[in-house]
């Protein structure tokens, strides 16, 4: 079978097509724009476009399907090719959902949380020796690549996003993989420039718990309220299976959960990687996983990419960065390390990326949730507005938005840079938080210079 992917280089894309790669079919694929990962990853398997942008000849009748990425518009030459000759046209969401209708699915939704979730369950599945499938949206140790597609595996767990499947199809991703384990793990509201009102975004959640199978089970997360009316006013079939936090202590710097059978030390930390947790280990449970089996092998769980990952540490400094960009997950992460680390000071940074967060009527929403941060720093790029053609706003509009009189704000990556270089790492921990890059800035080498400098002054 031959498939052509359009925009290949997208995350969930340029894995899927490796998979299908590594199933034996022939691929190719286009894009207009490609970064790292997806340029090392495609070129390893001999997958990368010779060069980048659409080319409408590459789409010729003995194509047998197109698999369309977010990326591409409807406009899309390659794309206009395709309906032209009439090519089966698939986006990601419709094509996994073809591999494994005749699979256990178990699907991860919910505003935040999802990859924490879906990684938390492929490392225990993995751990003890089971066969299957997946879709998760970070690269996770132990795993070459974000997408394992097979004809013999007999269940796939997917990471259901509820952002839109394609320009074509304008439904949400999480609706068409059809669950028969579904799990929301809490809704707040995103994606701003799709779901304008906050009903219209509860709306898409309702109707994912509407697309599981009859038979089937929902894991909900019961602190969060609006999800908990939700499941509560539903009248359907399926089995409901709440959640909240486990018992739980901290010492030393270390969370450990505390059960019936005696205490396990974790390496995430924060209550929402509690509740994260506790959602893995219900879906473990409804796969007929045991609690001991669950238990030990989260313990050996470091965590997803960029979800608080650990950048360097010193003696007594720590640099994390984070996915973070939603008000929810943004007060949640910050909460975390503070709590995690009482006695240090923190200094926490936001880059301001998506449409949503940078949608100045969205702004209100950042109200407070920077709070328990020493100094909070928001930083946006102006190349940013230009890029995603946004009337650039005054520091005094983000001042007034979070509510933060001393809030610290940046709009080029060489001052934020500079500001960051000169940090006194020593009772410190600095937590990067974006869906973006900070305009390039390289935390890596970031950490390694200031916590490397202040070891110095010490001596």
């Amino acid at each position: 079978m031959r498939i052509h992917f359009i925009a290949i280089g997208g995350s969930a894309m340029h894995n899927m097509a490796i998979a299908l790669h590594k199933k034996g079919f022939k691929i190719s694929g286009s894009d207009d724009v490609l970064f790292e990962p997806s340029i090392s990853r495609l070129s390893k398997y001999g997958l990368l476009p010779e060069q980048e942008g659409w080319y409408p000849e590459k789409i010729t009748p003995d194509i047998d399907t197109i698999i369309l990425g977010m990326h591409a518009r409807a406009d899309n030459p390659e794309l206009l090719k395709a309906q032209q000759l009439g090519i089966k046209i698939y986006s990601y969401p419709e094509y996994i959902y073809e591999h494994s209708k005749n699979k256990l699915r178990v699907v991860i939704g919910g505003s935040h949380g999802k990859t924490t979730i879906t990684s938390m369950i492929l490392h225990v599945l993995k751990n003890i020796g089971r066969d299957f499938d997946y879709l998760v949206g970070a690269q996770l140790e132990g795993f070459e690549t974000m997408v394992k597609l097979t004809d013999e595996a007999p269940m796939i767990v997917i990471e259901g996003d509820e952002y839109l499947s394609s320009a074509i199809d304008r439904r949400p991703k999480f609706h068409l993989y059809k669950a028969n384990i579904g799990v929301i793990s809490g809704i707040a509201w995103d994606h701003i420039n799709v779901f304008p009102t906050f009903d219209n975004y509860i709306e898409q959640f309702r109707l994912f718990i509407e697309t599981i199978q009859p038979d089937g089970k929902l894991i909900y997360c019961q602190t969060d309220k609006v999800l908990n009316d939700m499941v509560t006013a539903d009248d359907s079939g399926i089995g409901k299976l709440p959640y909240g936090l486990p018992d739980y202590i901290i010492k030393y710097g270390i969370t450990s959960i505390i059960t019936g059978s005696g205490e396990y030390p974790l390496q995430v930390f924060g209550e929402h990687n509690l509740l994260n947790m506790e959602a893995a280990r219900r879906v473990c449970e409804s796969l007929e996983v045991s609690a001991d089996d669950f238990y030990k092998n989260i313990s050996t769980f470091k965590g997803a990419a960029r979800r608080l990952e650990l950048i360097g540490k010193s003696e007594n400094a720590t640099f994390f960065k984070d996915f973070a960009h939603s008000p929810s997950k943004l007060k949640a992460t910050i909460h975390a390390v503070k709590a995690q680390f009482p006695d240090r000071k923190l200094i926490a940074c936001i880059e301001l990326h998506t449409f949503s967060s940078l949608n100045k009527d969205f702004l209100s929403q950042y109200e407070g949730t920077m709070d328990e941060a020493d100094i909070a720093i928001v930083f946006i790029d102006d190349k940013t507005f230009e890029h995603k053609k946004i009337a650039p706003y005054s520091v005094e509009t983000v001042k007034g938005a979070f509510l933060k009189d001393d809030l610290v704000f940046f709009n080029a990556p060489a001052i934020l840079l500079k500001y960051l270089e000169n940090i006194e790492m020593v009772d410190v921990n600095l937590l990067m938080m974006s869906s973006g890059n900070f305009g390039g800035i390289n935390l890596p080498d970031l950490a390694d210079k200031i916590l490397k400098k202040n070891i110095n002054n010490k001596f």
